[in-house]
């Protein structure tokens, strides 16, 4: 697997072009990661909220699945090669596979809420980074930033109190935030 490319996008280099899709790659791996992972807690969530956080999550579900096309075919236009794969996902993420079965939905939610921690800053950090050498680039990634943090805030409405405190606050692990959020 190779992200070398022969051309790019007019403005960049055909490195600069290379560079970018490098990071985009990341975030591909991340939002198919994503949008499985909020699949599996939309299959597996129970309890008194079921329902609402079942279609709470199928909106995201869907906005991350294209978010993931909109960065692959950005991938493509950059002149590379963007791979989408089940073993992407596995040898390329520097995370840990969602560790939450089944489980209450106050329990997803206080996992789901360091998910989003994680993909959030990732995505902050790409658009730093692609920021410099292309801004069409920057600009998607921080499309899709706002409405993952829409997403994030629905999700912490559940696990904050009423004095603003998450009841995830200092959580190192989801099970740890699972724990603190049930």
């Amino acid at each position: 697997m190779t992200n070398s490319n022969s051309y790019t996008v007019p403005g960049l280099s055909t490195d600069e072009g290379s560079r970018v899709a490098a990071v985009l790659q990341n975030r591909l791996t991340a939002y198919n990661d994503l949008h499985l992972t909020l699949k599996h807690i939309h299959w597996n969530v129970v309890g008194p909220n079921f329902i609402a956080v079942h279609e709470m999550l199928d909106p995201q579900v869907e906005a991350v699945r294209g978010f993931a096309d909109d960065v692959a075919e950005r991938i493509a236009t950059l002149g590379s090669a963007a791979f989408g794969t089940p073993g992407t996902i596995v040898k390329d993420r520097t995370w840990d596979d969602y560790s939450i079965g089944r489980a209450t939905a106050i329990e997803h939610l206080g996992a789901l809420d360091l998910v989003y921690v994680g993909v959030i800053g990732d995505t902050r950090k790409a658009i730093e980074e692609t920021g410099k050498i292309d801004p069409v680039t920057e600009d998607l990634l921080i499309g899709q930033s706002g409405q993952l943090e829409l997403f994030h805030w629905f999700v912490r409405a559940h696990l904050e109190n009423s004095g603003g405190k998450l009841s995830t606050s200092g959580a190192s692990s989801e099970t740890e935030a699972a724990s603190d959020a049930g």
